[in-house]
């Protein structure tokens, strides 16, 4: 069992982005302080929808803090939401609990607080290195502070991670590959690298459109990830999943709960949860989450439950991307015939295939949507 909390704060909205948050002038009636509040109630709620749902009881093997910008919140403020969770589901002996942080949200005493009230893991918003890429990003944070960041909290005893994006408009694969080496440089745990998306609706997407960027361009996306899982596999970093590479025994365990479908209770606006083959969604906006909680309704707004086909395509879909792969027995008729095509084509490890699991090659990482339809279709 795991549990993500959604943060929906955020002091300035990147043009990229399209997650749930807000900014201070977007929110009406929201306080950070009454944001705690209302999360502390919807852990609270859980309870009883557990007991009259018969869903048993199981301690939190992973707990993720993410956003938006959780570290603009105050550390006690995540000391008071755990003693929540562990009263209600309680919390594995050490058990993964992970917070996003903004490098320019935290310092040293910051991070020494949070480790002080159970937090063991920060994903840093890194993205890039090069000060034009971030700015294109409309990234607030110096990128000069990721060593001093990064070094405050193995010192406050917290495993790292830093996320980077590629294929920014314009970005050239030597302003890339400096972030890469920069995030090297940090020597951090755990690295996630993620393709652009440029979302309908974002700011990204409208400058796009007028002509005032150029579109993503996919050939140097593809170049970026070569380039990228070269550099982190000379580092000594393995990539566990497509977009994530770690030291040995480093990777996320909250990642992998999600890659192999296990149960996990998402809190927080617009927060998604799934349990059993069960999903369901809270209301997105803080202030319409925190109205139904003061009426005593469930935040929730919809859901869905997963018949067995649906179940089966997801593990498919999800268990492809790891680098354990996926056994073939698995996969229908139809599916392991293409296995043999997909070798010839570079796309799957034939070794892997051979000893009856399939696993991508980095040609397949990158047309991993392609592999999916192959072997389901």
């Amino acid at each position: 069992m795991a549990a993500y909390v959604h943060v929906p704060f955020c002091t300035v909205r990147c043009g990229y982005c399209d997650f749930n948050t807000y900014t201070s002038a977007e929110l009406r009636g929201v306080t950070r302080q009454s944001f705690i509040d209302d999360l502390c109630s919807e852990i609270q709620f859980s309870a009883g929808v557990m007991t009259d749902s018969q869903i048993p009881v199981r301690a939190l093997s992973s707990i993720f803090f993410g956003g938006g910008t959780p570290t603009l919140l105050e550390p006690a403020a995540f000391a008071r939401i755990l003693d929540d969770l562990r009263s209600v589901h309680g919390i594995e002996t050490g058990a993964e609990i992970t917070i996003e942080a903004n490098p320019d949200t935290v310092t040293p005493t910051v991070l020494q607080d949070l480790a002080s009230a159970g937090v063991t893991r920060v994903s840093f918003g890194m993205q890039s290195a090069v000060p034009r890429v971030l700015a294109l990003l409309d990234r607030s944070h110096d990128a000069t502070r990721m060593p001093e960041v990064v070094e405050a909290a193995r010192a406050a005893g917290l495993s790292t991670s830093v996320d980077l994006i590629y294929g920014t408009p314009t970005e050239t694969i030597d302003e890339w590959m400096c972030s890469v080496d920069a995030a090297l440089a940090l020597g951090t745990d755990h690295i996630s690298a993620y393709s652009l998306i440029v979302e309908e609706g974002t700011a990204m997407a409208r400058r796009i459109s007028r002509g005032e960027l150029p579109d993503v361009d996919d050939d140097t996306h593809a170049e970026m990830y070569d380039r990228a899982d070269e550099a982190f596999a000379a580092a000594g970093l393995e990539w566990y999943e497509v977009s994530n590479w770690s030291v040995p025994g480093k990777e996320s365990r909250h990642n992998q709960a999600y890659w192999r479908s296990d149960d996990w209770w998402g809190y927080g606006p617009g927060a998604h949860s799934h349990i059993g083959g069960v999903r369901w969604w809270n209301a997105k906006h803080p202030a319409a989450y925190a109205e139904r909680l003061a009426g005593g309704e469930s935040p929730a707004l919809g859901r869905e439950i997963l018949d067995d086909d649906q179940r089966h395509f997801e593990r498919i879909l999800l268990q492809s991307r790891v680098r354990a792969g996926i056994d073939l027995a698995e996969l229908g008729e139809s599916g392991r015939h293409e296995v043999a095509g997909l070798i010839a084509d570079g796309l799957v490890e034939g070794a892997a295939a051979i000893a009856g699991r399939l696993v991508m090659t980095r040609r397949g990482r990158l047309l991993a949507d392609a592999v999916v339809r192959r072997i389901t279709d």
